[in-house]
């Protein structure tokens, strides 16, 4: 990471401020065979996800030995990602293969999608995204030192998933025709729609929408070790005027309603990432809305989230981020007025917010989580509305441990480096 330096020894002699706290640490291992010495070296837990450089400073030369690539570890309890449930952790960090959920609340309809997280460059296009967010070109130094902040990395990856106003991966188009690239339905994997941004300079792959989005989304997520589901709402709501209700206008009783910025969709698919929430209180930890679908504003672009599942669930709408907006997808009142007079003419609070939806774990079959999000209709519950790793040399090598993703990126624990 540029701007980030650490310097450990063998023995550590490095002087360090007393209230120092990410220490890199490094020994010698018992483990060398021949002129071979190994040593081991321990990265903090809320050590900056990126890119870095290693070197071996002897007799005062310094000499490069390699780079390697650092991405969070669920596996381990300090990290802010840490997963007990190993079961799970394989289900949202290691399996490759899943299932999203479109169609609508009467006819719902599993399609399978391949997140293609564990190819061998599938790290270093998770970190080149962030690495060409307006984040980082605005401020390399502050957007390296913030990624140990898997809130801050997850809210990027949501933005830089979609291309509005920046070098993100897909372009969204919601109707055809898709005269230069491929239609929404042609996709089924994550891998191909990422690698051909990569190969293209970072250009925006035509097209997507809220299902594609997702699967990259969660794609990126896993690759960068952060657990992640993708999630489908059923009759979900897009309340733009951020009065957490769906208002529909009629000139007259039995009139045709009058078009509103306002609207329901049949479906519309985000992702849940795992992640503790010290910025809020640990009641919201666990998981958190992302939504990388271009919709509105947030911040000043289009990101949404992380929003505290929890959170959405109890109304806390007055939190961060983007909890309103989510928690009106779910959760809104349809109000239909009178045009001129304002007089309501009907409200349903029920239609908004069905069968939400996410893969089983260890299993292909459909989860309606819907109780995660809303209470029954009629259930008493508090409502706070808001005011309107590789390492490539020749002479340096990882040696790591035997999941799979641990053999694409270097995770935030303990690893052997042969020198």
């Amino acid at each position: 990471c540029r701007g980030i330096k650490y310097r450990f020894g063998i023995p550590d002699f490095v002087k360090r401020a007393p209230n120092a706290k990410a220490i890199w640490k490094a020994e010698l291992s018992p483990d060398h065979k021949g002129c071979n010495v190994v040593v081991n070296i321990t990265p903090p837990a809320d050590a900056p996800v990126g890119k870095y450089s290693l070197f071996l400073n002897y007799l005062g030369e310094d000499k490069k030995l390699g780079h390697f690539l650092l991405i969070f570890n669920p596996w381990c309890t300090d990290d802010s990602v840490y997963m007990e449930n190993e079961e799970k952790i394989q289900e949202y960090v290691l399996n490759e293969r899943g299932v999203i959920f479109k169609g609508s609340g009467n006819y719902i309809s599993p399609m399978f999608w391949d997140y293609g997280q564990l190819e061998d460059d599938m790290v270093e296009i998770a970190l080149t995204l962030l690495y060409v967010s307006p984040e980082h070109l605005a401020d390399p130094l502050k957007d390296e030192a913030a990624r140990c902040d898997p809130i801050y990395v997850s809210r990027v990856i949501s933005r830089m998933i979609n291309s509005n106003g920046d070098r993100g991966v897909l372009e969204g188009r919601w109707k055809g025709p898709y005269i230069g690239g491929m239609s929404p339905a042609h996709w089924s994997g994550s891998y191909p729609i990422l690698k051909r941004w990569y190969n293209i300079g970072c250009h925006p792959v035509k097209f997507g929408q809220c299902w594609v989005f997702a699967g990259v989304m969660c794609s990126v997520m896993r690759a960068l070790g952060i657990p992640c589901r993708v999630i489908t709402n059923y009759e979900s709501a897009h309340d733009c005027d951020k009065n957490l209700t769906i208002d529909v206008y009629h000139a007259d009783w039995g009139v045709k309603e009058i078009p509103s910025p306002d609207s329901i969709w049949n479906f519309h698919v985000w992702c849940e990432g795992w992640m503790k929430r010290p910025d809020l209180s640990p009641e919201f930890d666990g998981w958190q809305v992302v939504d990388p679908t271009p919709q509105e504003l947030s911040g000043g672009a289009h990101q949404c989230g992380p929003a505290p599942v929890k959170a959405i669930l109890n109304g806390n709408t007055d939190l961060d981020y983007d909890v309103p907006f989510v928690f009106a997808e779910v959760n809104a009142d349809c109000i239909d007025y009178l045009d001129g007079s304002k007089k309501t003419i009907s409200t349903d609070s029920r239609r908004v917010g069905q069968n939400i939806s996410t893969k089983s774990v260890g299993s292909n079959k459909r989860w309606d989580i819907t109780s995660h999000y809303k209470h029954k209709e009629g259930q008493a519950h508090r409502i706070k509305y808001v005011s309107s790793p590789v390492v490539s040399a020749a002479a340096c090598m990882f040696t790591v441990q035997e999941q799979r993703l641990r053999e694409r990126g270097t995770v935030r624990s303990l690893k052997m480096l042969k020198l």
